[in-house]
C-alpha cells in the first residue's frame, strides 16, 4: 500500500471510531437510557459488561512504545484546522463514547454513562459519569461538552460539516448535555455527536504559565491538558513527542478501558524521510512498523533481526474486514482541463496498472473497481432491485453506461494492449477538444499544451507518481511531480491549490453523513472539505441523502452502491491499487493479544510492553 493509505489506515484503526447510529430493529422504548449504540443488529455487550473479549485484562503497566510517523508538527491544540497538529493527541482527550473493534459498528459510553434520544431521533441527550475529570481533577462538565461542540464548528471547517445537522448542544441537567439537529430519522447523528472530543473550558479560558490568556483558535506549543489516559510529557517540535501514562486517570477501571493504556509512555519520532524512517525501525529505534512499499516487503527484511525471530511479520486482514478503500490519482476538476469526464477517462487509459504491479509491486496488489473497495458496499454486475429504483429517480442526471455497463478499468501489461488503451485515450482528447501536434497534447483552439502538476507528500509515493508520468508522456501530456513538506500538503490541499494529488477514502461499514463532505455539491468550493476531485453533481447529492436518511440496513446498500456507480461513470478519479492486508512488523519488545479483534488490530491501546511483564 502506497504512504496515503498506509498511514491513513493505520489512523483509522488507532483513531477513527466506527460510524454508528441506533441500537437496531428491537429498539428500546422512547426515553430510555443507553450504554451503547449498534447499527447492525444488536450490542454484543450487555449493560454492567466487563471488558472488550480481545483485550488481555492482566496485560501489564509500563514500559516504552517507540513510534516513528512521517512529516512534522507545529500545533498540540487538537480542534484547530490550521497548522500540523502532533501525532497521537488523541490520548490526551477523551469522547463521549468509545467504539468496540470487535463489532461492526458499535460504541459504549466512556465520558457519558448513557444517552437517550426520541423516537424520531431529532436529539440525543448524554449523561456524564459523575467520576470523570481532566488531569487537573476537575470534572467534566456538560458546560465542557457545549464549549467542545461549538468550537469544533468555529475553528474546524471538517468537523463543521460533520455536524452541519447538529444545531445546538446545551446543558439539560447538572450532568447532561442534549443536542439538538434539524433533521429527524438521520440515525447516524446520535453517534457522531457521541464521538466528540471534550476539551477543558476552564483552562482554555484561563492564563497560560506565559500570564497571557489562552487562545483555542491559535496554536499552541504548550502541553495541553485533557481527561483522557494520558498527558504530555515532553515536547520538541517537529522532531519528537511523547506521552505519559497518568497514574490518576479517572477512567482506568472502567470495562471499556480494563486491558487498554498499557504502556507508561508513548513516543513518536518524526521523519521526512521513509528510507530513514526505516532505517531507525532496523536499528531497534522504533517497536512497530506499518509497511507500505510492496518492494521492501518481498525483499527488504533480509536481515539478522527478522531471521533470528527478534522482529515478527504479519500480513492482518482485520481492519479492511470493516473498510472499503478507494485510492487514486485525484484530478481537480475545479481546473478547466479537467472539467470534461472524457479527459479523465483518457487520463485513466494511460495508467498501465499491471506492468506497474509487476514492475513495482511484486504482484501483490490488485486494481482498484469501487469507491468501496473489499467491502460488501461495492457495486457490481448491473443494478438490480433497490440500487435500480434509486438510479432510475436520477437517470436523466447520470451517464446512461450506468444502466448499461458494469465498470471496468482499462487492462494493461503488454505492450499491445497498452498501445491499444493510448490510441483510445488520444481519441478521447480530441474529442474533448484536444489534438496531437508533434509530441504535444495541445488545445485545438488555443494550442495551449495540456500540462499539469501532481503534487505529492511523500518520497515513496513520488516513484509511484514518475511510472505514471512516463506513460502521459506517450501521449504528448507532459505531467511533473512536486514533492513538497507535509506542512505546504497540508495547506495546499485545504485550499483545492493543486491540478491532480493522490487520496485514500477509508470508508466505514457504516456510511453517512462524511459522505456529502466527500462528494456532494456543497463541499466543491469550501475549503477544508474532502471533496478533493471538486465533484458537483446534482444526481449525487441527492443519493447522499438517501444514503444518510436509508430507513433500513438494506435501503443504505442500495444507495451506497448507486452513489458508487455515479462516481465511477464520472471518471472522477484514476483508481490505483488495493491489498487487502496490512503488512506490519514489530520487534518482541512489545506483545499484542492473542487474538486480536475482528475489525482492528487494537493498536496501540490492547498491545503491551514485553519489559513491564518480566
Amino acid at each position: 500500500m502506497a504512504l496515503a493509505s498506509a498511514k491513513s489506515l493505520l489512523l483509522l484503526g488507532m483513531a477513527v471510531s466506527l460510524l454508528a447510529s441506533s441500537t437496531g430493529a428491537k429498539a428500546q422504548e422512547e426515553g430510555q437510557w443507553r450504554v451503547g449504540i449498534a447499527t447492525v443488529g444488536e450490542l454484543k455487550h450487555p449493560k454492567g459488561f466487563e471488558r472488550f473479549d480481545y483485550v488481555n485484562p492482566n496485560a501489564p503497566k509500563g514500559g516504552t512504545l517507540r513510534l516513528s510517523t512521517a512529516g512534522t508538527y507545529d500545533t498540540l491544540n487538537p480542534l484547530l484546522a490550521k497548522g500540523e497538529a502532533a501525532t497521537g493527541l488523541g490520548v490526551v482527550f477523551d469522547t463521549l463514547m468509545r467504539s468496540s473493534e470487535e463489532e461492526l459498528s458499535a460504541s459504549y459510553g466512556l465520558l457519558a454513562e448513557g444517552l437517550t434520544y426520541p423516537a424520531d431521533m431529532s436529539s440525543a441527550t448524554f449523561r456524564l459519569r459523575a467520576e470523570a475529570k481532566f488531569a487537573d481533577g476537575k470534572p467534566v462538565t456538560p458546560e465542557d461538552v457545549v464549549f467542545s461542540f461549538n468550537k469544533a464548528k468555529e475553528l474546524n471547517p471538517q468537523l463543521a460539516t460533520y455536524y452541519t445537522h447538529v444545531t445546538k448542544a446545551e446543558k439539560t441537567g447538572d450532568r447532561e448535555v442534549t443536542f439538538t439537529f434539524d433533521e429527524k430519522n438521520n440515525r447516524e447523528l446520535p453517534q457522531i455527536v457521541g464521538q466528540l472530543l471534550v476539551v477543558p473550558k476552564h483552562w482554555w479560558e484561563a492564563n497560560g504559565p506565559d500570564g497571557k490568556p489562552r487562545d483555542i483558535s491559535r496554536g499552541t506549543l504548550e502541553p495541553v491538558m485533557g481527561s483522557g489516559p494520558y498527558k504530555i510529557a515532553s515536547v520538541a517540535p517537529g522532531s519528537t513527542i511523547t506521552y505519559e501514562l497518568r497514574d490518576d486517570y479517572w477512567g482506568k477501571n472502567l470495562n471499556v478501558n480494563v486491558g487498554m493504556n498499557n504502556f507508561k509512555t508513548i513516543s513518536y519520532t518524526f521523519y521526512t524521510d521513509r528510507d530513514v524512517e526505516f532505517q531507525a525501525f532496523k536499528a531497534g529505534n522504533t517497536d512497530f512498523w506499518q509497511e507500505n512499499s510492496a518492494g521492501r516487503w518481498a525483499t527488504g527484511y533480509d536481515f539478522p533481526a527478522v531471521k533470528d525471530g527478534r522482529i515478527k511479520r504479519e500480513e492482518l486482514p482485520n481492519i479492511y474486514r470493516s473498510v472499503g478503500i478507494m485510492q487514486a490519482f485525484v484530478p481537480n476538476a475545479r481546473r478547466d482541463k479537467f472539467k470534461d469526464p472524457r479527459v479523465r477517462k483518457a487520463l485513466n487509459l494511460a495508467y498501465d496498472f499491471e506492468d506497474m504491479n509487476k514492475t513495482l509491486f511484486f504482484g501483490q496488489y490488485q486494481r482498484i473497481n469501487s469507491f468501496f473497495m473489499g467491502s460488501d458496499l461495492a457495486s457490481s454486475g448491473l443494478p438490480q432491485g433497490k440500487e435500480l429504483e434509486i438510479l432510475t429517480e436520477v437517470k436523466d442526471e447520470v451517464p446512461p453506461e450506468v444502466f448499461t455497463t458494469e465498470y471496468r478499468n482499462p487492462v494493461g501489461g503488454d505492450p499491445a494492449k497498452q498501445r491499444d488503451n493510448l490510441r483510445e485515450a488520444v481519441k478521447l482528447m480530441k474529442e474533448a477538444g484536444y489534438e496531437l501536434r508533434g509530441n504535444r497534447m495541445v488545445n485545438a483552439k488555443t494550442g495551449q499544451p495540456f500540462d499539469f502538476e501532481i503534487l505529492v507528500d511523500s518520497p515513496a509515493m513520488e516513484r509511484v507518481v514518475l511510472a505514471y508520468t512516463q506513460n502521459l508522456k506517450k501521449i504528448g501530456i507532459n505531467a511533473t511531480v512536486r514533492n513538497v513538506d507535509s506542512s505546504q500538503y497540508t495547506n495546499r490541499t485545504r485550499a483545492f491549490d493543486y491540478d491532480m494529488i493522490v487520496n485514500l477514502w477509508a470508508q466505514t461499514s457504516n456510511p453517512g453523513n462524511e459522505q456529502a463532505d466527500y462528494w456532494g455539491s456543497a463541499a466543491a468550493n469550501r475549503q477544508g472539505s474532502k471533496n478533493f476531485a471538486g465533484i458537483s453533481n446534482p444526481a449525487i447529492d441527492k443519493i447522499v441523502r438517501k444514503i444518510i436518511f436509508a430507513p433500513s440496513r438494506e435501503d443504505q446498500v442500495a444507495a451506497v452502491k448507486a452513489l458508487d456507480r455515479v462516481l465511477l461513470a464520472g471518471n472522477y478519479v484514476i483508481p490505483q491499487f488495493y491489498r487487502g492486508e496490512m503488512t506490519v512488523a514489530y520487534w518482541n519488545t512489545i506483545v499484542r493479544p492473542t487474538e486480536l479483534p475482528y475489525y482492528g488490530i487494537g493498536f496501540p491501546e490492547a498491545w503491551w510492553s514485553a519489559s513491564a511483564a518480566k
